[in-house]
């Protein structure tokens, strides 16, 4: 098969004679293993974060049923998993969700998967600044014994300020490479995670105590998800609990870049896979802590009061933890800004992607001669998560709990098509392997792929009311399903217009449709150094 050389000028014409397969861009092999691994993965996962973040919109959704909701958004994330496992060991690259959907079904759907993903990372990245900040006069009202400091966040134009300011530092570290960021990682996720295990600790133990009026010792209904009142509910409730396990895959884009493994599974694979299993029993764990200790009041530390519900445990710290609050404070802190970094691996490394297979501008797939980080890739993530984040604060005073839901529908979207891209790539070949690969690539993946556009379909619907999320709209229209809707508009003409540009991609000609059956450009790209 010929090879279309992905670093030459674009020619005036193309033939089709020409098609290519995966190839390499120029990440540095071989820096990163399991456990730097399985640290980033945590980092972007970001529990502290997520999970103060997160809580109270689920809660708002299910009620007491939070850890039921927290249990099942981890089905589909497991068969998802499956799925994204199988097409990494047969198509290592950094595009992931782009690169296989491509491979599976086409440049269109390609194309919007990492769009999808583009997108969902944006709007994370901007929550996460916006966290930083909050937790940031927090910590500093704390320090100093002065509570009204934490208020200076409410001001848009400080808040606004000090959120760029944590994204260019976190740009930053990223922009230095990828051992700078792993080391700065495992600073970060010892301290938040011993810290979150405290803390979790400490609500179990204050939700049995007499003197809380509101707390209950967690019950097995709780986790029983047919108990939550109507699928609407249902579906929203699983938007927000995917949001919270979503980032694990960031993992898999540095398949280019992590050490070479002596099993079956690819070092990335391996810790994608215990990544998850460490996710699930974090988060179950700590929403049942959460909801038996605050309760569902609509006041105080209540989970339904509005006004803590996009940052619970700011509201908790010093009832549970006293004066060692100050350390959930910086926890969360440095589990947000270490998120901003490492979340910021996975859209630049997409972006990467896209650009190297004429997908997106040549200029964006550039590589930093020194450091070998996709920087242009890099600051173009940091500068639009920034922009939209600048916007968003003067629309919506709930931009976090906005944000947050509408990151789920993306996530429920890319995910979805990534999920069912496994099934279609290896529906040849699986047949022959036996029943073990039927199962393992083809049904479990095609179930979570199906479950996550119902949810997807489902929450878009939903979220068109004004009433949807924190009640914000315009004109009448809910302000999630604005940005939902809206943003997966943008993708579909900046898809339009870079086809017109530059159509080699859109045709099949850089990198082709196939199945598992007829493609080795993967396994000889890999082993034999072509394409780079």
């Amino acid at each position: 098969m010929a090879r279309y050389d992905l670093n030459a000028p674009e020619p005036a014409t193309r033939t089709l004679d020409s098609v290519s397969g995966i190839s390499k861009k120029g990440l540095p092999p071989g820096t990163v293993g399991v456990l730097g691994a399985l640290v980033i993965g945590i980092s972007t996962c970001a529990p502290a974060y997520t999970l103060t973040a997160a809580v109270g919109p689920a809660a708002s959704e299910v009620g007491y049923q939070t850890p039921a909701i927290f249990l099942m958004g981890f089905i589909p994330m497991l068969l998802v998993a499956l799925g994204y496992r199988a097409l990494n060991t047969a198509m290592p690259d950094s595009g992931t969700s782009f690169t296989w959907a491509t491979r599976a079904f086409g440049p269109w759907i390609g194309w919007m998967a990492g769009w999808g993903l583009i997108a969902a990372t944006v709007l994370v990245l901007s929550n996460l600044a916006g966290i930083a900040v909050e937790f940031l006069f927090q910590s500093i009202g704390i320090l100093v014994g002065d509570p009204s400091i934490a208020a200076i966040a409410d001001n848009k134009f400080v808040n606004i300020i000090v959120c760029l300011g944590f994204m260019a530092l976190a740009t930053v570290i990223s922009y230095r490479g990828m051992t700078s960021t792993k080391i700065f990682q495992y600073l970060t996720v010892a301290f938040q995670m011993a810290v979150l295990v405290w803390f979790i600790v400490a609500m179990f133990v204050g939700a049995g105590d007499p003197a809380n009026g509101e707390g209950r010792l967690p019950e097995l209904s709780w986790f029983n998800p047919f108990e939550v009142d109507g699928f609407s509910a249902f579906a929203a409730g699983i938007s927000v609990s995917i949001f919270v396990y979503w980032g694990w895959d960031t993992i898999l884009t540095m398949g280019e870049e992590t050490k070479p493994s002596k099993g079956r599974l690819s070092t990335e694979s391996k810790a994608a896979m215990i990544l998850v299993g460490i996710l699930v029993v974090l988060y179950v764990g700590t929403a049942a802590a959460t909801v038996g200790y605050a309760g569902l009041g609509d006041t105080g530390t209540g989970l339904n009061n509005p006004d803590i519900a996009e940052n619970v445990f700011a509201a908790l710290a010093h009832p549970v933890m006293g004066p060692a609050a100050i350390l959930l404070s910086i926890a969360i802190l440095v589990s947000a800004m270490a998120s901003i970094n490492s979340t910021a691996i996975s859209p630049a490394r997409t972006l990467l992607a896209m650009s190297h297979y004429r997908a997106l501008p040549q200029s964006i797939k550039r590589i930093h001669p020194k450091y070998k980080s996709p920087y242009v890739a890099l600051l173009w993530s940091s500068v639009v998560a920034s922009a939209f984040y600048a916007v968003m604060r003067f629309i919506s005073e709930d931009v976090l709990w906005d944000t947050i839901t509408a990151l789920g529908m993306m996530v429920c979207f890319y995910y979805g098509v990534t999920a069912l891209a496994s099934p279609w790539y290896f529906r040849k070949s699986a047949p022959r392997e036996g029943a073990g690969s039927v199962i393992s690539k083809i049904v479990l993946p095609g179930i979570g792929g199906v479950l996550l556009l119902i949810v997807f379909v489902q929450t878009t619907i939903d979220s068109m009311s004004p009433e949807y999320g924190s009640g914000s709209n315009i004109a009448g229209i809910g302000l999630v399903g604005i940005i939902g809707v809206g943003v997966l508009g943008i993708g579909v003409v900046l898809m339009l217009l870079q086809a017109r540009k530059s159509p080699d991609f859109f045709r099949g000609t850089v990198l082709s449709k196939t199945d598992a059956s007829e493609d080795t450009s993967a396994i000889s790209v890999f082993d034999d150094g072509l394409g780079s």
